[in-house]
């Protein structure tokens, strides 16, 4: 019988990050999946950011990790969203070419010294007295390890529907995960039933493109996920546009007319489907006063003919899907490739996990990914890189990472499946973190490459690279504090009569000046050519746009970090695992019996419980104040 240090079942986003993270700790590792061939595939959009989405990857990427970088290899396009709004919500987005980011992410698993790739279907987990011993895979073997990582995406128990029709598959062409949820199940795990869907893919060849509207790439600067990305690598990226299309009320009509044909409606379906990601026949009946709703076709890659219509997902039957689409200018005579389909998955509920993503109930059980239930890449790969890093750790006996919300996103992601779990496939959003301002991904390295560095995955050359931009930043504010114009710099009201600013009567600080809402750093420097002693210095874009953010908006940052300070408060209070809430007086038995069921390790856990107030926040502050005397 093999063992292995870290057996990962599951070789999507998740997966990927979770092997990669233990072998690169010297654990020997193996990922078990049913297809060696569908390594990292992107099942259903063929991009990985977004608003909130690129947070995470761009932590991944300061923290070690790898689908940042694999992204930046593949992409086909990339460009900036919400350019119009604050540095807190823009967000960078990639479109992969999915067929080379599967095979590039499969060559750096096999590449992974300590990484073990084996294709087996696992369907049973081995367990002897509440800790996990190894798991056992369809064709009769078993594996021994000290740590397992489930990372199983949509195959427990997959349902596929179209229409009337629906059957089992973990995706479309794949089969279907049955024996491991009831083996899980049969441990201890309680499981809960989600619905996610995709939509079709159509031929490019049968599109009317001078109907729609053309999205194209950034290629006038370098934009890249992962800072071990080399610019020259995306320069030299041939980049292809996107599109947009629109539904009509033909199309509504035609939704409406097949109500009873959907199993979102009619009761085929019963697991519960994304809130903030529908299918369009959930948009069309939730949405009733909107006439139309965007459709964005992304090519899948350089070398297919296949279009995905992103905001297109359906369940509806196949002649449905057909009348819909060709009602839609543009897409006319559009021919079908594949064809939409919704899937229902079993998850484990989030609650059930500690802030390492350990099984509570299970010792040595780790879960990332959809099987928390959390839906998108991003997400999923995050969860991986930490169930990695903290199988690793256990076995090494050293306290887990856990990361704070007030830190990063991922904080964030898991501080909510945790605390208050999910009714609904959780997905990321920058308005779920209290902190967005301090949170950017632009400053995602400075936050947390140090944590990569001194857990292992980041190397000294990256740690250095980053301790310098800290430096840079930090001495350019300096000097933009001690630099004085005064009006009598012909450049300076030129500039501010540019942005039709108040034009400068007395001196002031290049700071003040550039904390003006249109001043840019490149203002700056035209300004102090003409100012003694300052030298704004040769620095890259990223080290420049960092200062422009930092002195911009230095009031909101001030004010949120007095309320980090605030929180880190009460995270500091620990509560004593063995602490019995029932035996608390003052606290109604509704709060008491969440908070038995959840055991927050903090107070700030605590009073982020739904239903738990202030009042209790403060009976349970009390308590523990005078357990201390």
């Amino acid at each position: 019988m093999q063992h292995f240090n870290v057996i990962v079942v599951g070789a999507g986003h998740a997966g990927c990050e979770a092997a990669l993270a233990a072998a690169r700790l010297g654990m020997k590792t193996a990922i078990f999946t049913i297809t060696l061939d569908n390594i990292g595939i992107m099942s259903c959009n063929p991009s990985i950011g977004g608003p909130a989405k690129s947070h995470l990857v761009k932590e991944l990427d300061a923290l070690g990790g790898e689908m940042g970088r694999n992204i930046d290899k593949t992409l086909i396009q990339i460009r900036v969203l919400n350019t119009r709004k604050g540095p807190a919500v823009r967000s960078l987005r990639a479109q992969a070419d999915k067929r080379e980011y599967s095979k590039e992410m499969k060559k750096t698993l096999e590449n992974c010294e300590n990484l073990s790739l084996i294709q087996g279907m696992v369907v049973e987990l081995i367990e002897k007295d509440k800790k996990i011993m190894g798991i056992k895979i369809r064709e009769g073997m078993e594996y021994t390890a000290d740590c397992v990582i489930l990372a199983t995406g949509t195959f427990l128990r997959g349902k596929i529907h179209i229409g009337d029709k629906n059957f089992s598959g973990g995706r479309m062409g794949e089969l279907s995960s049955d024996d491991l949820p009831v083996s899980m199940e049969k441990i201890g795990l309680n499981l809960g039933r989600f619905k996610t869907g995709t939509p079709p893919r159509i031929d490019q060849d049968t599109i009317d493109y001078s109907k729609l509207e053309e999205q194209p790439g950034v290629t006038d600067e370098v934009l890249k996920f992962s800072s071990r990305t080399d610019d020259i690598e995306i320069k030299s990226k041939k980049q292809i546009s996107c599109y947009i299309a629109h539904t009509n009320n033909k199309v509504h009509q035609v939704i409406r007319d097949n109500r009873a044909r959907s199993p979102l409606f009619n009761g085929s379906i019963h697991g519960t489907g994304p809130r903030y990601c529908p299918s369009i026949e959930d948009k069309v009946f939730r949405y009733a006063d909107k006439e139309s709703h965007h459709i964005f076709l992304e090519k899948e890659g350089m070398e297919t003919k296949e279009i995905y219509l992103s905001g297109f997902s359906s369940s509806l039957p196949t002649d449905v899907q057909e009348d819909m689409l060709h009602n839609m200018d543009g897409m006319e005579n559009a021919a079908f490739m594949r064809y939409a389909y919704a899937i229902e998955y079993d998850y484990v509920q989030p609650q059930d996990m500690k802030y390492s993503l350990e099984s509570k109930n299970i010792d040595n059980l780790f879960l990332a990914g959809q099987i928390n239930g959390t839906s998108g890449y991003e997400e999923a790969a995050a969860q991986g890189l930490l169930a990695g890093i903290n199988a690793t750790l256990k076995i090494k006996d050293k306290p887990p990472l856990v990361l704070d919300r007030a830190d990063s996103y991922i904080g964030t992601l898991i501080d909510d499946l945790v605390t208050k779990g999910t009714n609904e496939p959780y997905r990321m959003f920058t308005s779920r973190s209290e902190y967005r301002l301090i949170l950017r991904e632009d400053n995602a390295d400075l936050r947390l490459t140090k944590i990569g560095y001194d857990i292992g995955l980041v190397s000294e050359i990256e740690y250095k690279r980053v301790i310098n931009k800290e430096q840079s930043v930090r001495k350019i504010i300096e000097k933009l504090q001690s630099t004085y114009v005064g009006s009598g710099n012909k450049r300076v009201n030129e500039v501010l009569a540019k942005y039709n600013e108040t034009l400068l009567k007395e001196g002031s600080t290049l700071f003040e000046l550039l904390r003006r809402p249109d001043v840019t750093y490149n203002d700056i420097k035209y300004i102090g050519e003409l100012v003694e002693n300052f030298d704004p210095g040769n620095h890259t874009r990223d080290i420049e746009y960092q200062v422009e953010v930092q002195v911009k908006y230095s009031g909101y940052i001030d004010r949120a970090l007095k309320t980090i300070e605030r929180h880190k408060g009460l995270e500091n209070k620990k509560i004593p695992n063995n602490i019995d809430y029932n035996k608390i007086n003052n606290i109604p038995k509704e709060a008491k019996d969440k908070l038995n069921k959840v055991k927050p390790m903090t107070v700030g856990q605590a009073s982020r419980i739904s239903g738990i107030t202030p009042a209790d926040i403060q009976v349970i502050l009390v308590h523990l104040k005078m357990g201390e005397n």
